[in-house]
């Protein structure tokens, strides 16, 4: 009987693995070095690296919103209307390269790019960027040296206990300076 038991949770395991991963997901934990391709790619270590476009030009819901979000193709032409390489050289209207091709065709049809989404936290946490982002926290803090990834991946595990511990840190330093602590170690600032 308890082999039974054994054999039948191992299967609904298996089920529930293979199911998640025919919807395409992956299972919450530790995914740090977590880096899928992308329909094109997009090298931040060009344009955070090299350019030294700042993050909230791209990602200009993380300023006031509870996401980061993928940028609208409309932001990627704000450049790429007139630069067509990499190089950031115009090569002419009629020979962009062949990514800056595809983003000019899908920019140009309305359909945009169903981009693989890198960083995932559970559904009963909540990660206000805003709030982050107004304090003054750099995006590297949590996403690693992007502006060095030629493709992005999940830099850090992102777990309850860095979350933790960046927040107990944040709070030794306003403390030591003679200020209240600002960073929530409570359950119910996270976790809903």
């Amino acid at each position: 009987m308890r082999t039974v038991a054994i054999t039948g949770a191992v299967a609904f395991g298996a089920s529930l693995m293979i199911f998640a991963l025919s919807l395409d997901t992956r299972l919450l934990g530790d995914q740090s070095g977590y880096k899928p391709a992308q329909p094109i790619p997009y090298s931040h270590a060009l344009h955070a690296g090299e350019l030294k476009l700042d993050c909230l030009f791209c990602h200009t819901s993380a300023e006031n919103s509870r996401h980061a979000g993928i940028p609208p193709l409309s932001t990627c032409m704000k450049c790429h209307e007139t630069v067509l390489n990499r190089a950031g050289t115009s090569m002419g209207k009629s020979d962009p390269s062949p990514d800056i091709q595809k983003l000019r065709e899908a920019y140009a049809s309305g359909r945009g790019f169903e981009w693989v989404r890198i960083h995932r936290l559970p559904a009963h946490v909540t990660f206000p960027h805003s709030r982050h982002v107004r304090a003054g926290v750099a995006c590297q803090s949590c996403h690693g040296e992007v502006q060095g990834m030629e493709r992005v991946e999940q830099a850090m595990a992102l777990t309850m206990g860095e979350c933790l511990a960046c927040h107990r840190t944040e709070n030794q330093k306003q403390q030591l300076a003679g200020k209240p602590a600002q960073a929530p170690t409570d359950c119910s600032a996270c976790h809903h």
